[in-house]
């Protein structure tokens, strides 16, 4: 399996996070060539997961449906 370094990258809260309090959000980060890393911003030091660019481009062109 493949370590990303995600020490420096720009999480930004997901638009289809949703919830007054935060209670639903999902952050992406951008700057990895390839690969899009995904985490829970409520579980601090919390697991990501880090999908392929082509699959996430198509979950997200999926949940519009």
């Amino acid at each position: 399996m493949r370590e990303f370094d995600l020490s420096n990258a720009r999480w930004r809260k997901s638009s289809y996070s949703g919830g007054d309090g935060g209670e639903a959000c999902v952050e992406v980060a951008a700057g990895l060539p390839g690969v899009v890393p995904v985490r829970d911003s409520k579980v601090d030091g919390g697991p990501v997961i880090v999908v392929g660019a082509v699959a996430w481009t198509e979950f997200m062109g999926g949940i519009g449906r």
